[in-house]
């Protein structure tokens, strides 16, 4: 049965500074024998789903809001979005849905996209927000790993 992230009771509080804290917090819970999922993903397909978010902001994803409502994003969630908090239960469309994979395999690929944030400069344009900077793009991407990574109890 699909559970209805948008009222979640019991998720974790998670708040992170940079992509080592985020990987620091993968890391773990990876290791960890007592995981439990409170949405509908395991942590592996949660760690995939981060992977392709965070290189999507390196490579494109294949979709950009028409900018009427990309003006409408950025005066009214942009910075809420960047320095507060996402909400839960936005239900992505099928092609952003990760498959099964192994938590240690979709690890490894967290680690990857975490290490082309770091060493490649190249930003595209967010679908929501414009153009926005290097800065914005990690602040987004931190942001949306922490609402991810707060149903993983454990």
């Amino acid at each position: 049965m699909t559970v209805s992230t948008k009222s979640v009771e019991g998720r974790r509080t998670v708040r992170y500074g940079s992509y080592d804290e985020l990987l620091s917090d993968a890391e773990r819970i990876a290791s960890s024998n007592s995981v439990q999922t409170l949405g509908n993903w395991s942590p592996g397909q949660i760690f995939k789903h981060l992977a392709d978010a965070i290189e999507s902001s390196i490579d494109g994803s294949g979709f950009v809001l028409p900018w009427p409502i990309r003006i409408i994003f950025t005066k009214l969630m942009k910075r809420k979005y960047l320095y507060d908090s996402l909400p839960a239960g936005f239900k992505a469309p099928k092609k952003f849905q990760p498959g099964p994979i192994d938590t240690q395999e979709a690890l490894d690929d967290l680690r990857k996209a975490v290490a082309r944030m770091k060493s490649e400069t190249n930003r595209v344009m967010h679908p929501a927000f414009g153009n926005i900077t290097r800065e914005e793009w990690d602040q987004f991407n931190l942001r949306h790993c922490e609402m991810h990574m707060s149903f993983i109890i454990g």
